[in-house]
């Protein structure tokens, strides 16, 4: 089927590091010279990016663009699907929503558009390209649902490519999974694999050697590499399993203190991944009251829910204390996109886009009301922001099914080509903003941090490390990584070979 050579990661369960592992092949191609793009045929993930022709995919394909150092766009990602409530969720067709579907009418009434979906995706990517970087979801052995998947082995099958099976070590049992995961995949798909790689090592490799050799012995399969744990890596994270290793691999005696609510349908969690880069910032993912305490900065993060989380917040007395912060000890607050809404006075869902409930009240915190709408504004976005005695300008993107109008004693935050956005209060200690990434504006993040700092009696630090850049030298720093590690020459070999199996049949 292709001209582009195709290449396969697949893991043994999820979280396993295959769409790292698939970013690093994506700027490992492009660095030798190969128009490379990544593929995923369908995704589930709230953590989405938005193209520049404003089409939303799932964030973790779009990352892989960037390192691939290509324009992202929705044949990497033709079928995205966003947990909404209950057993549904919003199904996402090339950039723009379908319907919402429940899991079993999904499987059954998608199936074949779904498949004929990817088969053109494929065929098109692998036309305008040279190299295909293609990432499974979750396992290859999930017996109950093989008969109609369309996101591991039938799409290996469609675009004739090898296997790369990933395990993840550090949680355990990797050679129980790797060979489980081999011993229940159909003969044809078996043999389809080209080798192994153990991801996230840590320790002395010595120590392993024993257990690789018996591996190839009983498998018949090689260990293509054992790829270390990689500390520090400023690549965007795709699931919010990972939010616990946000909090506890961190610096806890830095200087600001930064909750982020962690509401159960948080969504672009990855919007205040640049703090983690500050040297003073230390941030923690917040799920109750009690962990709270007294932060000098609260961030309320994008929900796919605005009400039902926010009826979360009242529950778990999260919102009775983030007022009371704010009253009583001027803590900073900001809101992006469902945070945003939250933060006004309330908001409405008059035809249950999005919830079952109607109307909510918000924090109150904003002089803004939301409307849940049945449009999805889905843009990249760049305007000119006025926050503390300054303007400069700020770029991100939005997602969002919904509006906020500000009364008139209301103040904008940024203006834009087509008007203005988000919203802040006098004192400008609570601000909203439907911008994702607003806080990879460097400019802005180090003005907020130095209002905080110079609130807390401490002298401000210019000159902040540029993270955009950061994001750049770590994909170089993973491709070194996974290329000492890995052996790329037989991957390639076996990509060849697989297109001259299908030129011959």
């Amino acid at each position: 089927m292709t001209k582009a050579l195709p290449i396969m990661f697949q893991g043994t369960h999820s979280d396993a590091g295959k769409s790292v592992i698939v970013t690093a092949f994506c700027r490992i191609f492009a660095q030798d010279g190969w128009k490379t793009v990544p593929f995923k045929s369908q995704n589930m993930a709230l953590n989405s990016y938005i193209t520049v022709d404003g089409k939303e995919i799932g964030r973790a394909q779009g990352v892989q663009a960037e390192a691939a150092k290509t324009m992202a766009t929705t044949d990497m990602n033709p079928i995205l699907l966003k947990p909404n409530r209950g057993n549904q969720a919003q199904v996402v067709v090339h950039g723009k929503p379908y319907k919402n579907m429940e899991a079993g009418a999904y499987r059954q009434d998608f199936y074949q558009q779904g498949l004929q979906m990817i088969n053109d995706a494929l065929e098109r990517l692998s036309e305008d390209n040279e190299r295909i970087v293609i990432e499974g979801a979750g396992s290859p052995a999930e017996i109950n649902l093989n008969d109609r998947e369309m996101v591991n082995m039938r799409v290996a099958r469609m675009a004739n490519a090898p296997v790369v099976l990933v395990g993840d070590i550090e949680k355990g049992g990797v050679f129980a999974s790797l060979v489980g995961t081999l011993q229940l995949l159909e003969p044809e798909d078996r043999d389809r694999v080209i080798g192994v790689v153990i991801n996230k090592f840590r320790g002395d490799v010595k120590l392993l050697e024993s257990g690789l050799q018996w591996f190839e012995e009983y498998t018949g399969k090689p260990v293509l590499g054992v790829v270390p744990y990689l500390q520090n890596l400023n690549i965007d994270a795709e699931d919010s399993v990972i939010l616990d290793q946000y909090t506890s691999q961190q610096n806890h005696e830095k200087e600001i203190d930064i909750a982020v609510i962690q509401y159960p349908r948080i969504s672009n969690f990855t919007d205040v991944d640049p703090f983690f880069v500050e040297e003073d910032c230390y941030v923690r993912f917040i799920t109750s009251a009690d962990q709270l305490k007294e932060p000098d900065l609260i961030i309320l993060p994008g929900s796919k829910n605005t009400i039902d989380d926010f009826q979360f917040l009242q529950e778990s007395g999260l919102a009775s204390k983030i007022i009371d912060l704010h009253n009583q000890k001027n803590t900073r607050i900001f809101g992006i996109c469902g945070g945003f809404q939250m933060l006004g006075e309330s908001i409405s869902d008059p035809f249950a886009i999005e919830s079952t409930k109607a109307l909510s009240d918000g924090l109150g915190l904003l002089p803004v009301q939301t409307t849940i709408t049945k449009e999805k504004t889905t843009v990249q976005s760049q305007g000119q922001i006025n926050f503390c005695d300054k303007i400069f300008k700020v770029e991100g993107y939005e997602i969002h099914m919904g509006s906020s109008m500000i009364s008139e004693d209301g103040e904008e935050l940024i203006t834009t080509e087509t008007g203005t956005d988000g919203c802040k209060n006098k004192d400008e200690d609570v601000v909203g903003t439907y911008f994702h990434g607003i806080f990879h504006n460097d400019e802005l993040r180090e003005t907020l941090i130095n209002e905080v700092r110079k609130s807390k009696g401490l002298a401000p630090i210019y000159e902040r490390v540029s993270f955009n850049q950061l994001r750049e030298e770590a994909f170089d720093r993973l491709a070194d990584h996974v290329r000492a590690h890995v052996n790329i020459g037989f991957i390639e070999e076996k990509m060849i070979e697989f297109q001259k199996r299908s030129v011959i049949k």
